[in-house]
């Protein structure tokens, strides 16, 4: 493993965490382009989503559904996007942005700039959120 993806899966690099299963985590962006803008990702390490097997990308799927409904009831959006881009880390991630304009989406607009007991704060949120 050598992606900083690897580095926060191992614990070594520390992140927002929301939802953790045995195959899959998901965390706050740091950089995020719209608050809330999560990353679901696997723990295993592939470069490109759709390299992945079938069942596991299924299973991403599957996973990022949970933590975007988690993630609807905190933060007030219309939607809750979803992009998969993979140019920045080579490790296969899924972004969920809340959304109220198709703009919210662009990941070329300024960052939205967190503390970080407001990272923790809506991280422990959105976990309560998937949770219940």
């Amino acid at each position: 493993m050598s992606s900083i993806f690897a580095k926060i899966i191992s614990g070594e690099i520390p992140a927002y965490k929301v939802a953790e299963t045995e195959k899959f985590l998901a965390f706050l962006d740091v950089r995020p382009v719209a608050k809330g803008h999560v990353l679901c990702i696997p723990k295993q390490e592939v470069d490109y989503i759709f390299d992945m097997s079938d069942e596991l990308y299924a299973e991403l799927m599957l996973f990022a559904k949970i933590v975007a409904k988690g993630l609807k009831k905190v933060v007030e959006c219309k939607k809750i996007g979803i992009s998969v881009v993979g140019l920045e880390v080579p490790h296969a991630h899924v972004h969920l942005i809340p959304m109220n304009s198709i703009a919210d989406m662009s990941f070329t607009s300024e960052r939205i700039i967190m503390s970080n007991e407001e990272f923790l704060s809506l991280a422990k949120q959105i976990e309560q959120a998937i949770i219940s």
